[in-house]
């Protein structure tokens, strides 16, 4: 339960740091012991320490309390015993203070700069988005300016963070203060995209760590039916984490004048609620989805940047990209050039070369657009972007990018002998009961079910600490295996063509049906319920066939070129002999679905058992 006080340990966190492209290290709220200086000193990578406080947990600062001089104190040891460390450049008083903090660390930082101690920068605090400014620092660490905005807008790779991080306007008693930031500004605990468990993990805790938390989450998770998806969960959840981590860093890295970023973790963290916000496990290793190679693709020294508009294009689109280059290795790049290359299905489709002559140090560095007509017949095409940037024929920087095109081939009449309908009433019932085929689209009307909230990116941190705050959901699942996704091509978990399907989508609960059944289209819940989900349900009712759909998949289908594929798609699977659902399902069942809220959950009450208040009092 202590931080570790020899070298190696240090050195295998840091060199495994450095693997994935990361050259700073924040030390939250705490300071580490000598080993991990000299540590970071031989693998050449950036450290801030803080002064040993959470100072808004009951303490506040500036308002006379004893950690107003303990921390100055406590700073004061930390750079007399460690400043002489190369890798000891920056130093921050502590996290998100509460108080009169931002006088009390105006006045922090300008004590160490009239101490004339220049062998580092220093930032009154790191501070999440809601906290107020504190003008006097060397350098900010804010929240303000991180994320993805995809859930009002459909993903897209142009936008960036600069009219956040160049202004901000405060509100007080006094009125609105403007601040023009002219110092260094760093994104705070950027990231903190969830991943289901890897329970696997289990055995792996001893003694007091053992991971009593990873057990609740099995036990949920076979209580729904659904423990031999585990592995599953974890790839599909896996893959939606690291596309947020690849488009938000690269978000930050196209921004004109933002000095980097600090990711929450690289790794898990399980305290508060268990945070599953690492691509490596608590013992910094990989997960099994996401490698070292494949991560530093969007963060490393040199990384190509795309903007692209969308992501889903249609027949005969001209597909029109600008490149931006960031360069923060250690110097200008002579001879260089970037190679584009665009493949699908294992066919080159475009292959262009351009030279950039020297590249200097920076970002926003323009390099050379690309612009592609793209047709297709039938079937949509995934089709992958690759950029290679060489420097004197070595190569420096690679990035990749999937964007889909899809066919227009209009809406499909419904066949004659198939009931389209968006209500379970009497003409449907009717047709089940005479064996026939029904497709229910029940986008917007679902009851047992609308308790969870869908995004089509993952959970925040964990729905515990947050107190179940939107979304509950961590990716979806696909069960390619299911026929429908011979005419549905697809990823096993949702990729950015996904977004117009799942996107603020209604799911399913599916408690009440048969616990062998996984819906085709499966979101993953909150790993604090393991509710069993879904998007797709498909049963024998009344002796007819069944398939029903919360996925919107008749609204605009002009423009969303996905949802006209889909419900093409299950018209055509429904008309084929593999429609042949094997579940049978009450009608109970179906209407319970449309007419029943799903019981509310609240895991946090502050209320205690009645059997415990007497141990309590």
């Amino acid at each position: 339960g202590y931080a570790p006080t020899d070298v190696d340990s240090w050195l295998k966190v840091f060199k495994k740091c450095k693997e994935f492209g990361l050259n700073m290290i924040r030390f939250h709220s705490y300071c580490p012991p000598e080993a991990a200086f000299t540590a970071a000193d031989l693998v050449g990578i950036y450290l801030q320490p803080e002064g040993p406080s959470w100072p808004n947990h009951g303490i506040k600062l500036g308002n006379g309390m004893a950690i107003d001089r303990y921390l100055l104190d406590e700073t004061k040891r930390m750079v007399r015993m460690y400043g002489n460390h190369p890798s000891f450049c920056m130093l921050a008083a502590g996290n998100e203070p509460a108080g009169n903090w931002v006088e009390w660390c105006g006045d922090f930082v300008d004590y160490w700069k009239s101490a004339g101690d220049t062998r580092r920068v220093y930032c009154g605090a790191s501070v999440g988005g809601g906290w107020a400014f504190e003008p006097r620092s060397q350098y900010h660490v804010r929240g303000r300016a991180r994320g993805l905005n995809w859930n009002k807008r459909a993903p897209q790779s142009i936008d960036d963070f600069y009219n956040d991080i160049t202004r901000i306007e405060q509100r007080g008693k006094s009125g609105v203060k403007k601040f023009d930031i002219n110092e260094p500004f760093l994104s705070h605990e950027q990231g903190q995209w969830c991943v289901f468990p890897d329970l696997k993990e289990i055995d792996r805790y001893k003694g007091a760590y053992k991971a009593g938390n990873f057990e609740i989450f099995k036990s949920l998770l076979e209580q729904g039916g659904m423990a031999h998806l585990s592995e599953k969960f974890l790839e599909a959840s896996g893959k939606l984490q690291t596309l947020a981590y690849k488009y938000e860093i690269e978000r930050n890295l196209r921004t004109p004048d933002y000095a980097g970023f600090q990711l929450l973790a690289l790794n898990d963290y399980s305290g508060q609620g268990s945070a599953l916000v690492g691509v490596l496990n608590v013992f910094w290793e990989e997960k099994g989805y996401c490698t070292s190679k494949e991560w530093r693709n969007f963060c490393a020294p040199v990384v190509p940047l795309a903007k692209f508009p969308k992501f889903i294009y249609a027949d005969g689109d001209t597909v029109a990209v600008d490149f931006e280059l960031y360069n923060a290795s250690e110097s200008a790049l002579p001879n260089a050039s970037v190679k584009y290359v665009m493949n699908t299905d294992g066919k080159k489709i475009l292959e262009e070369t351009y030279r950039l002559g020297q590249v200097p140090l920076g970002k926003n560095i323009v390099m050379p657009s690309v612009a592609k007509k793209i047709t297709v017949s039938e079937a949509p095409l995934k089709v992958t972007l690759t950029a290679t940037v060489s420097s004197n024929n070595k190569e420096v920087g690679e990035n990749s990018w999937e964007f889909w095109v899809y066919p227009d081939t209009g809406v499909l009449p419904v066949p004659d002998d198939i009931l389209v309908a968006d209500c379970f009433d009497k003409q449907v019932i009717d047709r089940l009961s005479a064996g026939g085929k029904v497709l229910l689209t029940v986008a917007g009307k679902v009851k047992y079910g609308n308790d969870v909230v869908q995004r089509y990116l993952p959970v925040f941190w964990n729905t515990s600490w947050f107190k179940m705050r939107p979304p509950h959901t961590t990716g979806t699942l696909i069960h390619k295996e299911h026929p429908l996704f011979d005419r549905f091509q697809s990823d096993t978990w949702a990729n950015l063509n996904w977004w117009e399907l799942v996107n603020n989508a209604q799911v399913m609960n599916l408690a009440n049906f048969p616990r062998t059944y996984q819906s085709p289209v499966q979101p993953i819940d909150t790993w604090h319920l393991c509710r069993k989900l879904g998007m797709v349900v498909e049963a024998e009712v009344n002796g007819g066939k069944l398939f029903m759909t919360s996925m919107d998949i008749n609204t605009k289908l002009d423009k969303r070129h996905v949802a006209r594929h889909m419900r093409n798609a299950i018209l055509k699977y429904m008309s084929s002999g593999d429609f042949k659902p094997e579940m049978k399902v009450d009608t109970s069942v179906i209407v319970q679905i449309l007419n029943e809220e799903a019981p509310k959950i609240n895991m946090f009450t502050n209320e205690s058992p009645d059997e415990l208040k007497p141990q309590i009092k």
